[in-house]
């Protein structure tokens, strides 16, 4: 006697139904291993330069999976980064680690921070970063001679840098020992200055 279709159709939908629940375990299985395997870490939202003051904006919560061979700083410390300054570039993308920031004070004990204001024919012609090494060099004016022996110069370190837009110029603000603050200071306020970049190489 052959049963009737509805009866014939039943073992079907059994299997159906066994089929969808065992994939809903394995699907719910590999979510929560997902989850658990990651963790929320803090990268940089845009390039953050060596010297530069990391700022809310700068940073965002991302989640990696977890990886023993890396040591990011957790979301957690989304706060305590705000304010700190990159001791190292960060590139856009990169992860933050505990060497990532510096929370020495600027400036530090014994040295002083100078702001210097130069035209564009004072400056070199690329961007300056914080820890670049430069020198200040003495110039004799619009007027003067080119002096005989090696100008006058005060080595220094950028801290960083801004376009002001009333005058075009570009201020540079560097780090010098306390005791060539004053000399730099009066040297830069009459105009007759030049920065010059030199490599970071040791």
């Amino acid at each position: 006697m052959t049963p009737p279709p509805k009866l014939r159709r039943r073992p079907a939908l059994v299997v159906a139904a066994v089929i969808v629940t065992a994939l809903g375990c394995l699907l719910g299985a590999w979510a929560w291993s997902a989850t658990t395997n990651t963790q929320e870490v803090l990268a940089a939202r845009d390039t953050i330069h060596r010297g530069e003051v990391i700022g809310a904006e700068d940073i965002q919560r991302i989640r990696i999976s977890a990886d023993p061979a890396l040591s990011p700083l957790p979301a957690s410390a989304f706060d305590d980064v705000v304010g700190q300054r990159a001791a190292l570039d960060i590139a856009a993308g990169g992860l933050l680690t505990i060497e990532s920031t510096a929370d020495e004070p600027l400036p530090p004990q014994g040295q002083s921070i100078v702001g210097i204001s130069l035209t564009p024919a004072q400056v070199p012609g690329m961007p300056l970063y914080g820890g670049d090494t430069v020198r200040i060099i003495v110039t004799p004016g619009d007027n003067g001679e080119a002096p005989a022996n090696s100008p006058q110069f005060t080595v220094a370190e950028v801290v960083d840098t801004y376009l002001d837009e009333t005058t075009g110029n570009t201020v540079v603000n560097v780090l010098v020992p306390h005791a060539d603050a004053g000399v730099l200071a009066a040297r830069a306020a009459t105009g007759n200055v030049a920065l010059v970049l030199d490599s970071g190489a040791e």
